[in-house]
C-alpha cells in the first residue's frame, strides 16, 4: 500500500488503532466517523460484533448549523441513548481522525451529557 493521499495515512492509523480498542458488552466501544459533509457515530459491542445503535447528521435538519454545530448536537444525541440503555462508559474510537475540531465537539458534547470515555 503505498501512502500517498490522506486517506490512505488515517486508515493506516485506523488499522494499528483498531488492534488496541476493543468494546465488550459492559465498556461498548464509540465509533465516530466524519466525511466532508457529515458524521455518523456508532456505539458496538465488538464480542458479539453487533452495532447497539447509532447516530447520524444525515437525518438532521441542518438550517443554518456550521458542522461543529451538527457534531455538538450527534454527540448529545448519542449520549442520551447510551444512558437510556444504561451505558455509562465507553472506549472512544476517533477512527484515526485527530482531535480537533468537529471530533473534540462530538467527544466534549457526549462527556457533558454524561457518557464517560
Amino acid at each position: 500500500m503505498k501512502l500517498n493521499s490522506k486517506k490512505d495515512k488515517r486508515l493506516k492509523i485506523r488499522k494499528r488503532i483498531r488492534s488496541k480498542i476493543f468494546g465488550t458488552e459492559s465498556v461498548p466501544r464509540l465509533a465516530v466517523f466524519r466525511s466532508n459533509n457529515e458524521i455518523y457515530a456508532q456505539i458496538i459491542n465488538d464480542d458479539k460484533g453487533h452495532t447497539l445503535f447509532s447516530s447520524t447528521s444525515l437525518n438532521l435538519k441542518k438550517e443554518k448549523l456550521t458542522k461543529t454545530e451538527i457534531a455538538k448536537s450527534i454527540g448529545a444525541e448519542i449520549a442520551e441513548k447510551a444512558i437510556k440503555k444504561g451505558i455509562k462508559s465507553v472506549v472512544f474510537d476517533r477512527g484515526g481522525f485527530i482531535y480537533h475540531g468537529r471530533i473534540k465537539a462530538f467527544a466534549e458534547s457526549a462527556r457533558e451529557k454524561g457518557l464517560k470515555f
